[in-house]
C-alpha cells in the first residue's frame, strides 16, 4: 500500500474544500482539490487518477504548500507583467506619423520597413515580425488602389460585364443597338 502524504494543517479540511469549490482560477481549484483530497487521507496515487496530474507533480505541490502555506497554490504565470514593449507611447506615435508618409526605400509600409525604422530609433536590429507586430498593433491596413479596368466603350463595357454570365439574345441585341447608336 503507498504511503501516504501528510499535509501541514495551514487549513482546516472544511477551509481546504470552501478554496477548492470557490476558486474561480482552473488551476488553483485543480491545487486546492490535490491538497484537500490528500489532507483527507487518500493515496497520491488515487489523487493522480482523481485529478490527471502526475504523482511528481504532486510531491511539488505538497513540498511548497508544507513550506510555505495556500499562497503556492494557483497559477503564478497571471501575476507576471510580462517583457516591457519595444516602443514606449512617445515611440509609437513617431512610428504612426512615419507610416503616413511614403517610406525612405520607397514602396509600401512592410514589417522589414517598419523594423528597419524601429532600429534607428532603438539603436539595435529589430526583426522584420516585430515590425510586422507594430504595424497590425497601430492598425496600419496595406492599402493599394485597385486598379479600374478601362474599356474603349460602354457596348464593349457592357460585353465584359456580362461575360461570366450567360449571354442571352436579347443581351445581344441591345450591345449591338448601343454599338448602332454610336456610329
Amino acid at each position: 500500500m503507498p504511503k501516504r502524504i501528510i499535509i501541514e494543517p495551514h487549513l482546516t479540511l472544511e477551509e481546504l474544500e470552501t478554496c477548492y469549490r470557490r476558486a474561480k482560477d482552473s488551476v488553483e481549484r485543480s491545487h486546492y482539490q490535490i491538497i484537500w483530497l490528500l489532507a483527507q487521507g487518500r493515496p497520491s496515487e488515487e489523487v493522480a487518477s482523481i485529478t490527471g496530474y502526475s504523482r511528481s507533480w504532486i510531491y511539488e505541490l505538497v513540498w511548497g504548500y508544507n513550506r510555505v502555506g495556500p499562497e503556492t497554490l494557483g497559477d503564478k504565470r497571471h501575476d507576471l507583467p510580462g517583457a516591457e514593449p519595444l516602443l514606449n507611447e512617445e515611440q509609437q506615435q513617431l512610428l504612426h506619423q512615419a507610416i503616413q508618409t511614403p517610406p525612405e526605400e520607397g514602396g509600401r509600409w512592410n514589417g522589414t520597413k517598419v523594423a528597419n525604422w524601429m532600429s534607428q530609433h532603438l539603436g539595435r536590429p529589430i526583426n522584420r515580425q516585430r515590425g510586422w507586430e507594430y504595424l497590425k498593433l497601430i492598425r496600419y491596413r496595406m492599402q493599394t488602389p485597385q486598379a479600374k479596368p478601362e474599356f474603349g466603350s460602354k457596348a464593349r463595357r457592357v460585353a465584359a460585364e456580362s461575360s461570366n454570365q450567360r449571354a442571352t439574345g436579347s443581351r445581344l441585341r441591345r450591345v449591338n443597338a448601343l454599338e448602332e447608336s454610336k456610329s
